[in-house]
This record gives C-alpha cells, sequence and structure tokens, in this order.
C-alpha cells in the first residue's frame, strides 16, 4: 500500500476528529457565557418578528430612518406593557401563596377522605407532612423568583434588540458588497433568513392563538391569572409535545387548589383540546406538515440545549434546531441530513 493511499484514509478520521474538537470546543464557550448568549438569542428572535413590519414599511415607500423610529417605539411599548402585565400577575401570585397553600391542604384532605372512605390506605402522614412543609408552595415561590430576575433582563434585550435592528437595515448592502459574495451565494443566504423568518413567524402566530385561547378558556372558568397563564402557553407551545404538558399543569394545579378535582379534569380537558386542535389542524394548514422534527430530534435537542442554556435553552431549543433544519433544507449539499431531522420522510414536503 502507497503512502499516498494511506494519507487519502487518514485524512476524513483527521477531519472527523478536528470537527469534533472544534465543536466540543464551542459548546463549552457557549455554556461559560450562557448568560450573555441567552440575551443575545432573544434578542434575535424579537428582530426576526419584528424584522417584516419594517420590510413591509419601506414597500409602502416610509423612509428607513422613519419606518426604524416607528419600529422601535413599537417594541419598546410592546415590551414594556408586557413586562409590566407579567410583573403585576407574579406579584398577584405572590400574594396570594398563604391561600393556595390554606386551599391545597383542604383539597387534598378532602381526596384522602374519600380514598380511606373507599377503603384504599394512603400514606396519609407523610402527605400532610409534605403539605404542612410548604413544599408545592415553596416551588411556586422559587418560580416567581427566577421569572421575576428574568423580567429584569427584558430591558437589556430590548436594548440589544434595537441595535441589531439598526445593523440590520444595512446589512443586505454590506452582504452584497463583500468581495466574494457571488449571485448565487447571495441568494442562498437570502433563501435560509427567509425561511427561518416565515417559520419563526407562523410559529409565533400558532402559539399566540394557543396562549389566547388558552387565556380565554381560563377566564371563563374563573381561574386566577388567566393572562399569566395564557403568555405561559405561548412561551412553551415553541416546545413540541413536552411544551404543551408543561404548560397545562400550572393551570391545572391553580384549578385544583381553587375548585378542586372536578375543575381541574375541566381544565386538563380544555388544555388537551387546545393544544390538538392547533397543532393537528391550524398549525400544519399553515406552516406545512414537513416542517416538524423528529420526536428523537426534539428529545435530543431539549436535552442538549438545556444543559448549554439552561432552563431558557429548553424554550430556545426547538426554534434553533429548526433554524438549523430550514438552512440545511436550502442547500443541495445538507438536504439529506435536514431530511433526517425530520419527522416526515416526504421530500416533497420538506422545502417551507
Amino acid at each position: 500500500m502507497s503512502p499516498g493511499s494511506i494519507h487519502r484514509r487518514t485524512m476524513p478520521l483527521r477531519e472527523i476528529l478536528v470537527n469534533l474538537a472544534a465543536f466540543v470546543v464551542i459548546v463549552a464557550g457557549i455554556r461559560a457565557a450562557s448568560d450573555v448568549v441567552i440575551l443575545l438569542l432573544l434578542s434575535i428572535f424579537i428582530v426576526v418578528l419584528a424584522a417584516p413590519f419594517f420590510l413591509r414599511m419601506q414597500e409602502k415607500g416610509v423612509p428607513s430612518v422613519v419606518a426604524l423610529l416607528i419600529l422601535v417605539i413599537g417594541l419598546t411599548v410592546v415590551g414594556s406593557a408586557g413586562v409590566h402585565m407579567l410583573r403585576i400577575s407574579l406579584e398577584e401570585i405572590y400574594r396570594n401563596l398563604p391561600r393556595y397553600q390554606e386551599n391545597l391542604q383542604q383539597q387534598v384532605g378532602v381526596i384522602l377522605i374519600w380514598l380511606e372512605s373507599k377503603g384504599v390506605e394512603t400514606p396519609d402522614q407523610m402527605i400532610r407532612n409534605a403539605l404542612a412543609e410548604k413544599t408545592p408552595v415553596r416551588i411556586i415561590g422559587d418560580a416567581i423568583t427566577t421569572a421575576t430576575h428574568l423580567l429584569g433582563r427584558g430591558f437589556i434585550v430590548l436594548l440589544i434588540a434595537i441595535f441589531i435592528l439598526l445593523e440590520a437595515a444595512i446589512l443586505p448592502k454590506k452582504l452584497r458588497s463583500m468581495p466574494n459574495m457571488s449571485d448565487d451565494t447571495y441568494e442562498r443566504v437570502k433563501l435560509v433568513i427567509d425561511n427561518v423568518r416565515r417559520y419563526i413567524g407562523m410559529k409565533t402566530m400558532m402559539s399566540a392563538l394557543t396562549g389566547v385561547l388558552v387565556g380565554v378558556f381560563l377566564f371563563l372558568l374563573g381561574v386566577d391569572n388567566p393572562v399569566l397563564l395564557g403568555i405561559l402557553a405561548f412561551l412553551l407551545n415553541f416546545i413540541p409535545n413536552l411544551g404543551s404538558i408543561m404548560a397545562g399543569a400550572p393551570g391545572v394545579m391553580l384549578a385544583f387548589i381553587e375548585f378542586g378535582l372536578g375543575r381541574a379534569a375541566v381544565v386538563a380537558a380544555g388544555y388537551v383540546v387546545i393544544n390538538v386542535f392547533v397543532s393537528n389542524f391550524i398549525e400544519p394548514r399553515y406552516m406545512g406538515r414537513g416542517l416538524g422534527l423528529s420526536p428523537m430530534v426534539i428529545v435530543i435537542t431539549l436535552i442538549f440545549w438545556a444543559w448549554v442554556l439552561g432552563p431558557l435553552g429548553m424554550l430556545l431549543s426547538v426554534p434553533l434546531t429548526m433554524a438549523l433544519k430550514i438552512a440545511m433544507e436550502s442547500l443541495p449539499e445538507t438536504r439529506g441530513l435536514a431530511l433526517l431531522m425530520g419527522s416526515n420522510p416526504d421530500k416533497s414536503d420538506t422545502h417551507p
């Protein structure tokens, strides 16, 4: 065997090892700077959603500076109003924690008495001790503290988004002026950006529809904080399958604490009906079935991004993975990998 053939055979292995080493270094860097990376990713997410409004105003003849000023003012007003509403809802829950604790003990006591009347042996004392220690309420309190801390960073996210919008206004001209940027490469980059923007925009609309339906449903049933629970359903809808369960748990728990097991069962059924209606009937009609991810890919990416970026990584995991999948779909060289990541083996449905 000649030295040349040995060299040709070892090159792929060497390239694989180098790529893996680079991947490990990049992931370690992202994990070390996760706080900053999350703020940047959330800002980019906002910019992607706001960019179509900016482009539409430009198409209607609005000067770029004026359009950008309108968009910045709109983002500031919407962001400030959203943060204010969330803060009020969180403060209301925090004030009601003692009442929730008392109601929870009463509702669990009713269930224990009913089970004992049916001859079912239950670890009565252990359950009552757990409730006496206020473990469920303490979890809610910790969650409120974390959410309040995140709301405090909302202004930073909005500020970064504004600066990115300022840069995005002239980004196409910069790309065009790059020395090695051919027309074909520019069109590919533009296609990837347009497809990612389309997906995130449509997914946000579907998530908003889910949040509105959940909020209205809980309001009609008299459950506390329907606005907060609707916003939670909107955010967690970006996580397929698991997100609907995570979003439904607080609503079902609050209904159980306030009204008992019967109303909690109705709330749980309502969450199921709303999520099935949106995800199985509305979403495929407007987004296409080929835009889904394989369940295995979803689970792996949820674990990976949660490990790299923390709890918010779960929220961003699917949009990040979908952006990667759409980018690979737009390139002939990586379209096969995108097909493996998808939930539908039909090639004709993989293009957004």
